[in-house]
């Protein structure tokens, strides 16, 4: 086997890992807690299925690309909660270190064209970055809601922290932002956030 086949393997099989990365967030219907993978997963068939709702065209590949790699990090990072103060101060250091190892099992030229796309995931500086992460802010949401705010109960979170997390949503996509704001609103009346 040439060297860049077994680079290109070896971190194949290091993202499996990614499975084993359980976030705080339950499955639809109070299901168990999801892992990464499922989690990006998820947001890439919702980039595809949304994609009319960007604020300006995108480049649904990358996108979707970004969705499906923007976690990665967290095989060594851990997942870091939205809502855990302590935590969010180290992520950037935890997942930078991350970043590097990670990406390193690959040949050159594929380290340098994934480390870009999570960078400009993280910058949320483009079209295509700014709606992947409205879909990182929504997918939770979607979760929440759909489990009578169980998370949000279980860490007693507001109302303005979820606002907090959620405002940069409107920057990827103003519609998906109307309907987050109509979703926090009935969860607040329903008394599954803390007003």
């Amino acid at each position: 086997m040439d060297e860049r086949l077994k680079r290109q393997l070896d971190f194949i099989l290091e993202i499996d890992k990614e499975k084993n990365i359980f976030r705080q967030t339950h499955l639809s219907g109070y299901g168990r807690n999801e892992n990464d993978a499922e989690h990006a997963w998820h947001l890439a068939v919702m980039a595809y299925l949304l994609q009319e709702y960007a604020n300006e065209k995108v480049d649904i590949a990358k996108v979707m690309l970004m969705c499906l790699t923007h976690d990665i990090v967290e095989i060594d990072a851990g997942d870091t909660y939205a809502y855990d103060p302590a935590g969010l101060e180290t992520q950037r250091a935890r997942e930078q270190a991350a970043k590097e190892r990670i990406y390193s099992l690959l040949p050159d030229d594929q380290k340098e064209a994934l480390q870009a796309i999570f960078d400009e995931f993280e910058e949320s500086k483009t079209p295509e970055a700014q709606f992947a992460h409205a879909m990182d802010n929504l997918q939770p949401l979607l979760l929440n809601h759909s489990n009578n705010g169980g998370d949000w109960k279980a860490h007693q979170v507001t109302a303005e922290q979820v606002y907090g997390r959620q405002s940069r949503t409107k920057e990827g996509s103003q519609r998906l932002f109307e309907l987050t704001d109509t979703l926090i609103q009935e969860n607040i009346a329903k008394g599954n956030l803390r007003g």
